[in-house]
């Protein structure tokens, strides 16, 4: 960060204020570790935090110490409208446009407040009075530590906060097998063991907490994929009846893609995830290399994200959507 951005959001933090934390639609462990992270910051620096998330987090970030705290806008959008008008400061963590937001975006781009942004995706809207944006980093919540230490506060950061910090470094890194995983990462994790992170307990709260049928969900996205070997690329689809059928829940998805990757060969993964209430098929997609994933939902799916993990959606139907990526993926390079 600039020093002249760390003075400003010095000066904005030097008395208490009533602050809103905001992650995006869909908040994953990052935006979850990341936002809780800061909440318990600012809760120790006299300010008067409120998390609010555009909808509702996996059941499998319940844990999190200060989850329960976190308001829904999609549930109680007169609350949540009038906490967000009655903030003096906002933090936007782990995205960098507003229509990440979804349905929020509406009552966000109305509000008088500074915003500050921390984020690593690429290619910022320009909406906040401070940016902290840096692609180098594979994870929000890598950056929130850095943040707390540029203000002069790392001897803040405690069990509760390392404890949101690690769940959002791990699951963002890929639990430390994504490229943009650094020496400096590992340092940090380090550091945060040291104050008492359970960094055995963790991994077992996020990844081995499954319900029987989200096992059987994702054996029917593995029955469903089909691998184009002469372009590297695998991908899988989930209809709305299959999700229904096996009683879906927010974050029974998580992860399948990556399954595609582990294919022998594979180079690109996508999975396809209809969504019939908003009349969209929703997409994911990761790489290993150097093909841009990011570049490819921005280009053709109206999304984006990393280089090796983004995301877009089309308003086609399932068919039509697949017949549109085969279509692409045959003019690919791999």
């Amino acid at each position: 960060m600039k020093i002249q951005d760390i003075q400003a959001i010095q000066l904005l933090l030097s008395t208490p204020k009533k602050i809103a934390i905001i992650p995006h639609r869909g908040p994953d462990g990052d935006a979850m570790g990341s936002t809780l992270a800061l909440y318990h910051f600012l809760i120790k620096n006299n300010h008067q935090p409120v998390v609010v998330s555009p909808n509702e987090f996996p059941d499998f970030l319940a844990w999190m110490p200060g989850s329960e705290t976190v308001k829904i806008f999609e549930k109680d959008k007169e609350n949540c409208t009038k906490i967000l008008e009655e903030a003096e400061l906002i933090f936007t963590l782990d995205f960098n446009a507003l229509h990440r937001t979804g349905e929020m975006e509406y009552v966000l781009e109305k509000l008088t407040a500074p915003f500050i942004m921390i984020d690593h995706h690429q290619k910022p809207d320009d909406y906040a009075a401070v940016t902290y944006s840096d692609t180098s980093f594979g994870s929000t919540c890598e950056m929130i530590y850095n943040f707390i230490s540029f203000l002069g506060k790392k001897e803040d950061i405690d069990k509760t906060i390392g404890t949101c910090i690690y769940t959002g470094i791990l699951t963002d890194s890929g639990s430390f097998r994504f490229p943009k995983t650094t020496g400096n990462t590992h340092r940090i994790v380090a550091e945060l063991i040291d104050l008492g992170v359970e960094n055995t307990e963790i991994p077992t709260l996020l990844f081995d907490n499954s319900g029987f049928e989200r096992l059987q969900l994702l054996g029917r996205a593995l029955q469903n994929m089909k691998v184009i070997t002469e372009h590297k690329t695998a991908y899988t689809t989930l209809t709305q009846e299959e999700l229904n059928f096996f009683n879906y829940v927010k974050g029974d998805t998580e992860g399948i893609v990556n399954y595609g990757l582990s294919i022998k060969g594979i180079h690109f993964a996508a999975i396809f995830i209809e969504n019939k209430e908003e009349k969209i098929i929703k997409i994911s997609f990761r790489s290993q290399g150097e093909f841009d994933v990011n570049q490819f939902a921005r280009d053709h799916f109206q999304g984006g994200g990393h280089r090796n993990a983004a995301g877009g959606k089309s308003e086609l139907t399932m068919q039509e959507t697949i017949q549109k990526f085969e279509d692409l993926v045959m003019k690919t390079s791999l």
